[in-house]
C-alpha cells in the first residue's frame, strides 16, 4: 500500500480534509505532517482508512469516525473522536476535555492523561486511559466503558445511565448517583480482553467499577435532593 503525505501548515482546513478524504478513497495509508495543533483534522474518515498524525492536533480530531485507524503521535485537543461509531484512535500523550463525547462505538486509547468529562454522553465503545481521567468523567454516559489505569478526578461518573467507569488508583470524589460495585470474574475478563491487545493486561489490578445508582432514572421533579447537585 502506498503512502500519501499531507502537509497541514496554514492551509485551509477544508482543503486539507479534502486531500485526506481523496487519499483515503484511493486506499492509501496517510501520514499528516506539520500539524501545528490545528483543529478539525481527519473528521468523518471512512472505514478502512489508516492515518497517522505527526505531532499534536487540536479540537475534534477523528470526530465522526466510521472505521478508520487513527494514530496521533502526541497530544489531542478537546473532543477527540466525538461521535465516532467505529474504528480505533490512539493518542500518544494527553487528550483534552470531552474525549470520546457522544461516541457510539469503536475504541479510543489514550497513553497519557485525559481531561475533564472524558466520555461525556457516550453511547457505546471503549475509552482506555493509561493515566488519570479528569473532573466529571463519564458524565451521563448512556453505554460503553471508560477504563482508567491511573486514577480519576473529582465527581467521577456523575449522573451515569448505563455506562460503566472502571478505575485503578485514587478517585478524588464520586459524582451524583454513583454506586461502586465489585465486578464479577466474567466482567473482569471482558475488560482484560479489551486491554490485552494494547499490551495493558495485568491480573493484579484492584478495580473499582462504577455504575448508576438509578435514582435519577425515576426521580420526581419535586425531589430536589436528587437532581439539584447535578
Amino acid at each position: 500500500m502506498s503512502e500519501h503525505i499531507v502537509d497541514v501548515g496554514k492551509r485551509h482546513i477544508k482543503e486539507i480534509n479534502e486531500e485526506i478524504q481523496e487519499a483515503a478513497g484511493q486506499g492509501k495509508e496517510i501520514r499528516v505532517v506539520n500539524t501545528l495543533s490545528r483543529h478539525n483534522l481527519g473528521v468523518g474518515l471512512p472505514d478502512g482508512t489508516k492515518i497517522a498524525f505527526e505531532g499534536s492536533v487540536g479540537y475534534y480530531c477523528g470526530g465522526l469516525n466510521v472505521g478508520a485507524t487513527i494514530d496521533i503521535e502526541r497530544n489531542a485537543g478537546w473532543a477527540c473522536g466525538e461521535g465516532m461509531s467505529k474504528g480505533h484512535i490512539t493518542v500518544g500523550g494527553y487528550c483534552g476535555m470531552s474525549c470520546g463525547a457522544a461516541m457510539m462505538g469503536g475504541t479510543i486509547h489514550v497513553k497519557g492523561d485525559a481531561g475533564p468529562r472524558c466520555g461525556v454522553a457516550m453511547k457505546g465503545g471503549n475509552i482506555i486511559v493509561e493515566g488519570k481521567i479528569g473532573y466529571q468523567s463519564g458524565f451521563m454516559a448512556h453505554s460503553g466503558r471508560i477504563i482508567a489505569l491511573g486514577g480519576a478526578g473529582a465527581s467521577c461518573a456523575d449522573a451515569l445511565w448505563q455506562g460503566e467507569v472502571w478505575v485503578v488508583g485514587d478517585v478524588e470524589s464520586l459524582g451524583v448517583d454513583v454506586n461502586v460495585v465489585e465486578p464479577t470474574a466474567e466482567e473482569v475478563a471482558e475488560v482484560d480482553a479489551i486491554l490485552d491487545p494494547l499490551g495493558l493486561k495485568d491480573n493484579s489490578r484492584n478495580w473499582r467499577k462504577m455504575v448508576s445508582g438509578q435514582r435519577l432514572w425515576y426521580f420526581e421533579s419535586r425531589d430536589a435532593s436528587a437532581w439539584l447537585m447535578i
